[in-house]
């Protein structure tokens, strides 16, 4: 376990400890509460990534996807947010597998719905708000 407590100024310092963090996994689910920064923390991830998309909420489009270059090669970030998902089934209509076992980045939020689907090597990401609005985020 790991934990670093961040500002929105100071959140893009850490993002370099937090994928060092990850080690191999690329399935990562974010717990926190409406509002708390899950998007903005992959949007930090993903600008770190030197990402070239627009980054933005998945919520209408359920998975947003994201491409960077690693070693002359293109690499994909799936960004999820499976709050609208109504059943397990739903997310295996959408191909939920083919992005969970693709080898590329997976950050989901909202992933209650998938925990059956999951592979094993994933890592969990929980945000909390400080009473001073700072973030304790703290990876498992």
């Amino acid at each position: 376990m790991k934990t670093w407590i961040v500002t929105l100024n100071t959140l893009e310092s850490v993002v370099p400890e937090i994928l060092e963090a990850l080690g191999s996994s690329k399935v990562v689910v974010l717990a926190a509460e409406m509002g708390a920064g899950k998007t903005t923390l992959i949007a930090a991830i993903c600008k770190y990534l030197k990402v070239k998309d627009t980054i933005g909420s998945p919520t209408y489009s359920i998975i947003n996807e994201y491409h960077y270059e690693e070693n002359q090669f293109t690499k994909k970030v799936f960004h999820m947010d499976l709050y609208r998902l109504k059943s397990e089934a739903e997310a295996l209509d959408i191909g939920i597998e083919d992005y969970l076992y693709s080898n590329e980045f997976c950050f989901i939020e909202w992933p209650q719905i998938i925990e059956n689907l999951l592979p094993e090597n994933i890592k969990k990401i929980d945000i909390q708000i400080n009473e001073d609005l700072s973030r304790k985020i703290i990876l498992l």
